[in-house]
């Protein structure tokens, strides 16, 4: 069974930097291809970020371009996404997620989620 922890939300001041991190367990890791979604109050859940199995193509949402950066560790087992400059508009739970195969950027296709952390940028 795969597990999927995150961590590293927390509260930020606008213009600020976090790294969420996930740890993964319970498959091979680089069979898995990882994604990050975040979820705002009221609102649906959005791609943010998925990176290929063994890092060589990475993908963002027009929103996070230029600011965040998606990254792996297959010896970890752990993904990460920088987040630089954020903004009140990144505020949400974001999730980490996890697919066999192909990368993707349609939240339905992962089969595996973390728990979720917030993320709260103060303005």
């Amino acid at each position: 069974q795969v597990q999927l922890v995150e961590s590293g939300g927390g509260l930020v001041q606008a213009g600020g930097s976090l790294r969420l991190s996930c740890a993964a367990s319970g498959l091979t890791f680089s069979s898995l291809a990882m994604g990050w979604f975040r979820q705002a109050p009221g609102k649906e859940r959005d791609f943010v970020a998925a990176i290929s199995r063994f890092g060589g193509g990475t993908y963002y949402a027009d929103a996070v371009k230029g600011r965040f950066t998606i990254s792996r560790d297959n010896v970890k087992n752990t993904v990460y996404l920088q987040m630089n400059g954020l903004e009140p508009e990144d505020t949400a739970v974001y999730y980490c997620a996890a697919k066999s195969g192909t990368t993707s950027i349609t939240s339905y296709e992962y089969e595996y989620w973390g728990q979720g952390t917030q993320v709260t940028v103060a303005s």
